[in-house]
């Protein structure tokens, strides 16, 4: 890339870096918050998996408006809704206000996740998308990780409201970096149809890439069970472990990952990354299940690391690749409501199982993930076949 390009695609990845931490702060926080104000364990649940509901259900229009509208508008609007939505958590005083300020933070987190990510997108040529994807990838995992695992200090140190000011504040640094970036994110190669001037239907969903969101969906309800529900789970079996760790060392992991397979992204098919990323899987919740210390937590971000962390990138370059001309930002939407749906499921079937299942059965019921990705490939696998 010239410089140019070079300098917006680092302050676009510095901002998704902010944009994710952000929200990602209040996650394994909210659960205990809302316990905290009389929820029981299902509106726990809720209030953990809300914001991801109300993702999913405004990502198609997010991906609709980003292919129309200036992306640099479309983020600094979501930002801005985010960032109100950290500050109501920070003055919540019932359980239904922790709901609806999570309602806005989907909302926000909607908007800002398909506008940034097309928006990097177009500043890279195809021949080095899953590579670009993979540094935008490895931000995004960094948020997931450096969010959660700064909220957990912060909870311990200073308690819940002034970790969730600190959310507020992650947020409020996405405009000023998007707002050195050059290009604004205008609509890129061919216009998608107006629907007011060609009396047709709005496309909530790219077909091509519905395959990829699936299994995307099913790598994500585990990791967003374990993020949700770790530490109570902790806290309610009197383990002994430093759970305070693990998104650090998933985070410091992932970073190494990234690295060394950086040119593989590009040459390595879907299959043989998905095939690597279930025997990951399956190691993470066996040893999450059998935890009884420090080591088995460290296998566990390890798994995590491969099966989530990876294929968050691969299956994101896949979903551009599969894009229609002019179309990049609906087919991005379209893998997000994968994530959306894993997202808001796992800390619902979290709490789910926290409430109604034996604690020893949390993390072995996740293990059915597997066979259920393995038959949406076989759906899906034409149109994946040569990527």
């Amino acid at each position: 890339m010239r410089g140019d390009r070079r300098r917006d695609f680092n302050l676009l990845l510095g901002a998704t870096l902010f944009y994710l931490a952000g929200p990602q702060l209040l996650m394994p926080l909210i659960v205990g918050f809302a316990g905290s104000l009389g929820a029981g364990e299902v509106l726990m649940g809720l209030a953990g998996g809300v914001m991801n509901i109300v993702a999913l259900l405004c990502r198609p229009f997010a991906g609709n408006l980003a292919d129309r509208v200036s992306k640099r508008t479309l983020t600094l609007a979501g930002t801005g809704v985010m960032t109100v939505a950290a500050a109501a958590c920070v003055v919540a005083t019932a359980p239904w206000m922790v709901v609806a300020a999570r309602v806005l933070h989907g909302i926000g987190f909607a908007v800002c996740s398909v506008c940034l990510s097309t928006w990097l997108a177009d500043l890279l040529p195809r021949n080095r998308m899953a590579s670009g994807m993979g540094l935008y990838g490895t931000m995004t995992a960094l948020g997931m990780a450096i969010g959660p695992a700064l909220g957990v200090y912060l909870y311990q140190w200073v308690g819940y409201r002034w970790a969730f000011a600190a959310g507020a504040a992650l947020t409020a640094v996405v405009p000023a970096l998007t707002a050195r970036v050059k290009s604004v994110g205008a609509p890129r190669g061919v216009p998608m149809p107006d629907p007011a001037a060609h009396g047709l239907h709005i496309r909530l969903l790219e077909p091509r890439v519905v395959p990829v969101a699936l299994i995307m969906m099913l790598f994500t309800l585990p990791f967003t069970a374990t993020q949700a529900f770790l530490v109570t789970l902790t806290e309610a079996q009197r383990l002994d472990v430093p759970v305070g760790l693990f998104f650090p060392i998933y985070a410091g992991v992932l970073l190494l990952v990234r690295f060394f397979l950086r040119r593989l992204f590009d040459r390595l098919s879907f299959r043989v990354f998905m095939a690597c990323g279930l025997v990951c899987l399956a190691c993470a919740m066996c040893a999450l299940a059998a935890m009884h210390g420090w080591p088995l937590m460290v296998v566990g971000a390890l798994g995590l690391t491969g099966s989530y962390g990876v294929m968050c990138t691969v299956c994101q370059a896949t979903a551009m690749l599969l894009a229609r001309p002019g179309g990049r930002a609906l087919a991005n939407g379209t893998f997000y409501v994968g994530i959306d749906l894993g997202m808001a499921l796992g800390p619902l079937c979290g709490g789910f199982l926290f409430g109604h299942a034996p604690l020893g059965w949390f993390f072995p019921a996740f293990l059915l993930a597997i066979p259920a990705i393995l038959a949406i490939y076989a759906w899906g696998r034409r149109g994946l076949a040569h990527l």
